[in-house]
């Protein structure tokens, strides 16, 4: 394979910068359908496009959930939703009474806030803490891991715990997961190490989410 042109890497890395800014973006329109890749999970799918996976499930017909297949095609909006593609900005509104009351929530590590939850060009969905790299990152909540992988692009090795059946948490640009998909998990457990986040610093990506609407950590932790 030939060398690239300096043009030609320029346009590379372009792309990839691009590709790198839309995982934060929450104002993207969610298509109508979705082709599921493999190591996806419905959870995942769900987190990714801001929607409650029991949605999902319903909209498809199917059931539980946990068994999609590569190159299943999935509705992502249900029969009597307008278009996807002419929804206002996200997060799409949500009632405002979760069906399931919160877990009691504590910090996933300690350490300073570095982008604020909705900021431009941080966490976005979340907020972004920082710490050294390899520090433990711990549960902040009892519940069970429904994702640990790398199929979201920009967030490392990521992991979703769901708490009940409304709340999840998501931990994202982590080195190492501490455990896998399926695992029960105690409040305070370690679950993680702490990642390169944005522009290479040690950080991690902490969500908390409400039938998949994210909502802002900090007026949920203790401070």
């Amino acid at each position: 394979m030939g060398r690239l042109s300096t043009g030609a890497l320029i346009a590379l890395a372009a792309w990839a910068l691009t590709g790198c800014a839309d995982a934060y973006r929450w104002d993207k329109p969610t298509p109508n359908t979705y082709v599921v890749r493999p190591g996806d999970t419905l959870y995942n799918i769900a987190w990714r496009y801001g929607l409650d996976h029991r949605d999902i499930a319903r909209w498809n017909s199917l059931g539980d959930g946990t068994l999609i297949q590569p190159g299943q095609q999935l509705k992502l909006a249900g029969s009597r939703a307008s278009p996807r593609s002419a929804a206002p900005p996200r997060p799409v509104a949500r009632p405002a009474a979760p069906q399931t009351p919160p877990p009691e929530w504590r910090w996933p590590l300690r350490g300073p806030v570095i982008a604020a939850f909705g900021a431009d060009g941080g966490a976005r969905t979340g907020v972004l803490i920082g710490a050294e790299r390899g520090a433990a990152v711990h549960a902040a909540a009892a519940g069970r891991v429904v994702y640990a992988g790398s199929g979201l692009i920009s967030f490392g090795q990521l992991l979703i715990v769901k708490h009940n059946e409304t709340h999840l948490s998501a931990y994202g640009h982590n080195d190492t997961l501490l455990v896998a998909e399926g695992a029960n998990v105690t409040a305070g457990q370690p679950i993680a190490r702490v990642g390169l986040g944005p522009e290479q610093q040690p950080a991690l990506h902490f969500e908390i989410r409400a039938s998949g609407a994210p909502l802002d950590p900090l007026k949920l932790l203790p401070r």
